[in-house]
């Protein structure tokens, strides 16, 4: 049953939600909460709901509705759309997507849902789909649009405009239009504003702008992402190894490739797996599921502080005032490492560090944490006097100084090397640079204490 065919005689709740109508089987009230509210709010209302209740809602949606909500989803809410639904909305929602979006919903779905998918698409569109798909993980190709109208440089304004009026409707976007050679080499780019104000005797050669950034279909799409970014452009142009014309990608698509990459850094940051689907929808034990094990690894790694407790007992049992500031110290290491740490991300993933900058990053960071140190010291110094007596006060201020240099070297060399190492500079998160430098700092406090106090 869609929305136009329900009775209009039948009162609604204005202040209703979906999943209170649908719990109450009201679909009178859950089909007119659908027609009030625009795709993506319907989209995030259906990741939060259960299986069964999110395909009930979305059958209730107009045809044309419907594609523009499921492509607002995430690609696991798709997938569950997509078993969801009977053959014949099935086929009319498949063949209403472009071809980039179905693989985007392809990208890690089980067998069994891309078969069906599959076999639900016409004989070009099943080709289209697999070309796409044939590229590499993560690749540009796997987030490009083949639909575009390439213009021949060769054309006049006039012609390049009938040109897109009469191909524009089975284009994704006609922004950016592509100008190509006799053999579909890109030459550049030309912008459709720049066709509509020229004159219509002047040709596309004589607008096309040549040094437009552009991709290649294997480069990581993140990249190619982050260079939209950097140069303002709606759509790039991408090529295959021989600088042919293969698609272009969107400024649309563009922003999803950064919050994935985005998100999944900020989950390894803080010591957690990434995860696929809406925090609302997962089940408490997926949750756990994520973070145990980065958690068990922490934990192990965090023995290191116990044992360097036990190894310099014997220092903690002539002088029991250093215990006083243990946590005081590695909290402040800690809190140095990871600062450090999450700003190299960064760095790293918008480009302004590069694996060249290493030794530069080094001698940045460890001043900064001189700086940082230094002014955290002072102040420890004239508080622990007044409460320990400035020889104990005096250990502090200058393992605070040590510990705060280390920590803030750490932090921001660690990702470098992983980068070099070619492991996700994300991987080396905030937790697992605080747990090394809870241990280095109490040794560096402990060796400190000996050498100032002698014992």
């Amino acid at each position: 049953m869609t929305h136009s065919q329900l009775p209009d005689d039948l009162p609604t709740d204005p202040e209703t939600t979906l999943e209170a109508a649908l719990s109450r089987h009201d679909l009178r009230d859950a089909a007119h909460w659908l027609g009030e509210h625009p795709p993506h709010l319907i989209a995030d209302e259906l990741a939060r709901m259960n299986d069964v209740d999110a395909v009930a809602a979305f059958r209730l949606l107009e045809k044309d509705l419907a594609i523009s909500v499921f492509e607002e989803l995430e690609p696991v809410d798709q997938q569950t759309i997509v078993m969801g639904l009977r053959d014949a909305a099935f086929r009319d929602l498949v063949e209403g997507l472009d071809p980039d979006d179905r693989v985007r919903m392809l990208r890690e779905a089980p067998a069994k849902v891309a078969q069906r998918v599959l076999s639900g698409l016409s004989p070009h569109d099943r080709q289209v789909t697999a070309a796409l798909r044939g590229y590499p993980e993560g690749s540009v190709g796997r987030y490009m649009t083949p639909q575009t109208v390439p213009l021949h440089q060769d054309l006049t304004v006039a012609q390049a405009l009938a040109r897109v009026r009469d191909r524009g409707t089975d284009a994704e976007t006609v922004y950016t239009l592509p100008v190509v050679d006799g053999v579909r080499h890109l030459t550049g780019v030309v912008e459709l504003r720049e066709l509509v104000l020229s004159p219509p005797e002047r040709t596309v050669a004589e607008l096309v702008l040549t040094e437009a950034p552009r991709a290649h279909a294997t480069d990581p799409a993140e990249s190619a992402a982050r260079l939209m970014r950097e140069t303002n452009v709606l759509d790039l142009p991408v090529v295959d190894s021989e600088d042919r014309l293969v698609g272009l990608l969107t400024i649309d698509d563009a922003v999803e490739v950064l919050e994935a990459a985005d998100t999944e850094d900020v989950a390894r940051q803080s010591g957690s797996a990434p995860w696929a689907g809406h925090y609302m929808a997962a089940s408490v034990w997926q949750l756990a599921r994520y973070r145990v094990v980065w958690l068990l690894l922490l934990l192990l790694a965090a023995t290191l502080t116990v044992s360097v407790t036990q190894f310099f007992e014997g220092t903690l049992e002539q002088v029991t005032q250093l215990a006083m500031f243990i946590p005081l110290l590695i909290g402040t290491g800690g809190n140095t490492g990871a600062q450090a740490a999450t700003a190299c991300v960064r760095a790293l993933a918008v480009g302004e560090v590069r694996g060249s900058d290493l030794l530069a990053v080094v001698w940045r960071e460890c001043r900064v944490g001189l700086v940082l140190g230094g002014l955290l010291a002072a102040l420890g110094i004239v508080v622990g006097t007044l409460f320990v007596g400035a020889r104990i006060a005096l250990v502090v201020g200058v393992a605070l100084v040590i510990i705060c240099a280390w920590a803030a070297t750490v932090g921001g060399t660690m990702p470098l090397l992983a980068k070099r190492l070619r492991i996700d500079p994300a991987v080396v998160s905030a937790p697992m640079v605080t747990t090394l430098v809870d241990a280095t700092g109490l040794v560096i406090y402990f060796l400190t204490a000996r050498a100032v106090l002698g014992v």
